[in-house]
């Protein structure tokens, strides 16, 4: 069994401020530790299920060289291997060979959602809402719309409770989750301790990966149109002579193709 682990910072159990996930910051070393035992603890759920391959990618933009790069290399559990991309969503080959689940580990809820701790979309800065096909997504939708381009289906989420039910309203009900965090407002939360919430990961890693057929590779339709509607004027304006994206007014661009992957292109690379 070929198992993805997907993963950000801002779902992880103790992690509340975004001084926590920013390189450089002093907070930023206690957040890369809790990030990383939690990746240990879904490998460890991996393992157990039976996994023979298990290829961490780590999502989170912390900045400057920490950007996707903010596991601490010498503490991950030597069982898997992980990339460290350039750009989101680059990295595609684990997929392509034929990946049989992806587990989405520390995530945060779609921007604008009341209890989402840290709750932002890509970039908190530029990023109001995001549809595809009129779905609204979040960056669990996005790598799920990834995964599901391959025939990749993901099995569990994890991180605070409103990013897992987000999760489950897009995946279905047979999703795999684990909550680690109520939030009480963005940068408010009420948590379980880390090493009961690893355990927790563990043990739902294992569950999730005993029924592959639980949930289906997401698709998120065809034709496909993603729209964005951003926060301000300015980073519209940086996609008005991209090829395939249209302004359809001031803050909202529309990217359309035959698949979501090709609309994506044309959108985000």
């Amino acid at each position: 069994m070929r198992v993805h682990v997907i993963s950000d910072m801002e779902g992880v159990a103790g992690i509340v401020k975004w001084e926590q996930t920013t390189g450089g910051e002093p907070l930023y070393e206690e957040g890369r530790k809790l990030y990383t035992e939690e990746i240990n603890a879904a490998i460890r759920g991996a393992k157990a299920a039976g996994a023979a391959e298990i290829v961490v990618m780590d999502c989170h933009g912390a900045g400057q060289g920490w950007t996707f790069n903010s596991l601490i290399h010498e503490n991950l559990d030597p069982a898997c291997e992980y990339v460290i991309q350039n750009e989101w969503t680059e990295y595609t080959e684990f997929l392509e060979q034929g990946c049989d689940a992806a587990l989405f580990v520390g995530m945060h809820a779609r921007a604008g959602t009341r209890d989402g701790v840290m709750n932002h979309t890509i970039s908190g800065r530029d990023f109001q809402n995001l549809w595809f096909n009129d779905t609204p997504v979040g960056e669990t939708g996005i790598n799920a719309a990834l995964c599901g381009t391959w025939g990749c289906p993901v099995l569990l989420v994890t991180g605070d409770e409103a990013s897992c039910r987000e999760g489950l309203a897009l995946l279905g009900a047979r999703l795999t989750t684990v909550v680690v965090k109520r939030g009480l407002g963005s940068s408010a939360a009420r948590m379980i301790p880390p090493q009961r919430a690893r355990e927790l990961i563990e043990e739902g890693a294992k569950r999730a990966l005993s029924d592959l057929s639980a949930v289906r590779p997401w698709d998120p339709g065809r034709p496909a149109e993603i729209r964005v509607e951003y926060k301000n004027t300015s980073a519209p304006d940086a996609l008005r002579h991209r090829p395939g994206v249209e302004r359809v007014d001031d803050r909202t661009v529309v990217s359309r193709a035959e698949t979501w992957w090709e609309a994506w292109k044309q959108f985000y690379f």
